[in-house]
């Protein structure tokens, strides 16, 4: 699955003033981001603000975001959620002719057991039409998905290719990396681990800074997969306090912020989150002059 080595960024959904979809700007990110030379595209991830989207509203931004990419990138699509007869269902009935991939994020909230962990992706696999790529994320889901399950999976299900790790522990990362089979794509979901964890055997990573900053966290990734690490470690550098802005008041207020400095869309955000302080705008202002 060499289409998944590289900078995989993980979309935002633009909002006007007035909270709707701002479809102009979502086309403007679209390109900004091909044209800094990121290797795939991903659909409706946390990042992209779906847990607060209409049904309407998701298939609308998909059906932009495949226009305006028109095949030039590959391109993964969210699908997840805590319960799993529903997450079937929305497998079974979605349209995934355009994706390559759909991306599917380990339980939230009910806190299941490795065993239920392990079920839950089990089903998941068996309905997919599409490749999987789980998501382990377990700041945002309160359970660790842990490498012994992930890689029970990889080798349990063909279709199960890969994983987003964002744990946020890169000796978890290297345990996953160390017993995965051969072929399956260990993925940082941490922007900040993302180089160390490429130039460990992983596939490079799902960002988000690397929407804000394409060119240069696209090149950091090529360049750790390629074992250049004096060279990628110097770009690591000269964006990580931009990683650190972005998320210090939750995601995806700091990249909508650092769009907004871009001049690519509004910071706007929905509740519960709320739009970037006064103080956060100006440390991403100040970065994004300074690069």
């Amino acid at each position: 699955m060499n289409k998944f080595l590289g900078t995989g960024v993980a979309l935002v959904t633009p909002f006007k003033k007035n909270k709707s979809v701002d479809f102009d700007a979502l086309e403007r990110i679209v390109n900004y981001v091909i044209n800094g030379g990121v290797e795939y595209l991903v659909v409706l991830g946390t990042t992209g603000e779906s847990v607060v989207l209409t049904a309407d509203e998701k298939q609308q931004v998909i059906a932009k975001i495949t226009e305006v990419n028109n095949n030039r990138l590959p391109m993964v699509l969210g699908v997840g959620g805590n319960n799993t007869a529903d997450v079937v269902a929305q497998l079974q009935t979605t349209d995934l002719s355009d994706f390559d991939a759909v991306l599917s994020v380990s339980p939230y909230y009910n806190k299941p057991s490795q065993e239920g962990i392990y079920q839950h992706f089990k089903a998941v696999a068996l309905a997919s039409p599409k490749p999987i790529i789980l998501y382990n994320v377990p700041g945002r889901t309160a359970s660790n998905m842990q490498p012994e399950t992930i890689v029970r999976l990889a080798n349990d299900f063909d279709n199960i290719i890969g994983v987003k790790e964002a744990a946020g522990d890169l000796v978890q990362a290297m345990k996953i990396i160390q017993h995965k089979p051969k072929d399956f794509l260990v993925i940082s979901g941490d922007d900040m681990i993302a180089l160390p964890m490429t130039l460990a055997g992983g596939a490079g990573v799902i960002s988000v800074i690397g929407e804000g900053v394409p060119k240069e966290f696209s090149e950091m990734i090529r360049l750790g997969l390629a074992g250049k690490s004096k060279a990628a470690y110097e770009l690591h550098y000269k964006v990580a306090d931009a990683i650190d802005y972005i998320f210090e008041e939750g995601n995806p207020v700091g990249i909508k912020a650092m769009f907004n400095s871009l001049g690519l869309c509004e910071p706007t955000v929905r509740l519960p989150l709320t739009a970037a302080s006064v103080g956060l705008q100006t440390k991403i202002d100040s970065f994004i002059k300074g690069l």
